[in-house]
């Protein structure tokens, strides 16, 4: 009995791991096919469709490829500076920012689980009908390089877990590994989220400007780069004082970024 059973818990275990590798092998093909091909879409452009339809508000898909030589340098250098200044140093992710990160986050959800707790104390002692108040859910911070945000975009959920972050390092290394930076860059140029249903750098440029991803000069470039990390938030008030603050910032540092070769 015991070793039927023991049996049919390492042929499950063989299949978990023999899964495992077929997706491993799936996502490399996917990636080696990007060295030729421009991805139609990535999971993230997908799910915000599905979400919208659901939401009955069809998303008007504005994106429009350009090959890497068409989109303006102002921009590449203003993204680098605001997303991911290591970029042309690093293999896909960068420890040092990972483990800051984690450790602000380990501190914001000791912080958030202790105003939980004295929430809960304080309902308790009231004993009221009144309706709870809502629990602190701390912010999670990435530290993310471009890289790991292309494999998050182009693979991945938007859950936040070890195992999806652990593949996404994954994914980060075979980018870089296939790709290369300037293709890493192009990619991410071309289908990250600027607003919603608006991706890529040409949409952004035309959505905002009114001119191509070519044309954007250095203080546009920078005022798109500060969207990047909440683009329907600052889609709302794109020339609001902190963007306009946190553009001048990006536009000083790009004179010192170095461009992929």
């Amino acid at each position: 009995m015991i070793a039927s059973l023991g049996r049919q818990v390492g042929r499950l275990l063989a299949l978990l791991l023999l899964a495992f590798l077929a997706l491993q092998l799936w996502f490399l093909l996917r990636i080696a096919l990007m060295a030729v091909v421009d991805p139609q879409s990535t999971t993230f452009q997908r799910s915000e469709a599905w979400r919208l339809l659901l939401a009955d508000r069809p998303m008007a898909w504005q994106q429009h490829w350009l090959a890497k030589e068409a989109i303006s340098s102002n921009l590449k250098r203003a993204v680098i500076a605001s997303e991911d200044a290591g970029f042309t140093e690093h293999s896909g992710v960068e420890w040092d920012a990972l483990e800051k990160a984690w450790e602000k986050n380990a501190r914001a959800e000791a912080v958030a689980e202790r105003v939980n707790e004295r929430v809960a104390r304080q309902d308790a002692a009231r004993k009221t009908a009144t309706p709870p108040v809502a629990t602190r859910v701390p912010k999670v911070i990435g530290g993310s390089t471009i890289t790991q945000q292309l494999a998050k975009n182009l693979f991945l959920g938007g859950e936040r877990n070890l195992l999806r972050k652990a593949q996404e390092l994954v994914l980060a290394w075979e980018l870089e590994l296939l790709l290369g930076k300037q293709r890493i860059l192009e990619i991410y140029l071309n289908s990250v989220e600027w607003g919603e249903g608006v991706f890529g750098a040409d949409a952004a440029a035309h959505r905002y400007f009114r001119v191509g991803a070519g044309a954007l000069s250095a203080g546009q470039a920078a005022q798109l780069a500060v969207l990047l990390p909440a683009p329907k938030r600052f889609e709302k008030r794109p020339g609001s004082p902190y963007v306009v603050g946190r553009a001048a910032t990006i536009a000083a540092r790009m004179g010192s970024v170095e461009l992929p070769r």
